[in-house]
């Protein structure tokens, strides 16, 4: 018998939206939680009581984060949807593109490279489960035909990275047009 998780309370939601809005802007690196809980109106007890540890916060925080990231990507590609992989990845990359959306994109880079060099913990597997999110909202793009086999795997998988890479280069550069370009040429050849 496995026991499911409490349902949050009315308070435990509230703070966590409020600190997901405070890690949108501050990131999570450097999370205190003394300033965190001035921020949002409790104390670093309450958010410790609610939350179990600094470490349950930071989980429900990179889950928040996840949960945002995959509901924006769904919205994404409910509308007007892209008949192949190519035209999907051009309309994926709009979104990642519009400013608007740089701060949970900071957030994610944030998470997917702790997860890397802290696999453990709170970061434990973040990065591997956005990876295997986004190849899944790919897939969903291919056409049947192409979406199974290696060939499918392997165009996905590129896409990813174009767009990873392109992601990563706009957040350092802020570079919007070059990196835009980029992908856009590489999207003519894949």
């Amino acid at each position: 018998m496995s026991q499911e998780a409490p349902t949050p309370s009315a308070r435990q939601n509230e703070l966590l939206e409020a600190a997901y809005r405070y890690a949108l802007d501050h990131g999570l690196a450097d999370l205190s939680l003394r300033p965190l809980a001035e921020a949002v109106g409790s104390s670093p007890r309450v958010l410790l009581f609610l939350f179990e540890s600094k470490d349950g916060l930071l989980r429900a925080l990179l889950a928040r984060a996840r949960a945002d990231e995959l509901a924006l990507l769904d919205r994404a590609r409910r509308t007007d949807r892209p008949e192949g992989l190519g035209p999907a990845v051009a309309r994926v990359w709009t979104w990642l593109a519009d400013k608007e959306h740089r701060p949970l994109l900071r957030l994610w880079a944030e998470a997917y490279t702790r997860s890397l060099v802290q696999p453990d913990g709170a970061w434990a597997g973040f990065a591997r489960a956005t990876v295997e999110d986004w190849l899944q909202v790919l897939a969903g793009f291919q056409p049947p035909s192409e979406r199974d086999g290696e060939a499918g795997a392997a165009r996905r998988t590129l896409a990813l990275a174009v767009l990873r890479g392109a992601l990563l280069d706009l957040l350092a550069t802020d570079d919007e047009q070059r990196v835009s370009a980029a992908v856009s040429h590489q999207l003519a050849l894949l």
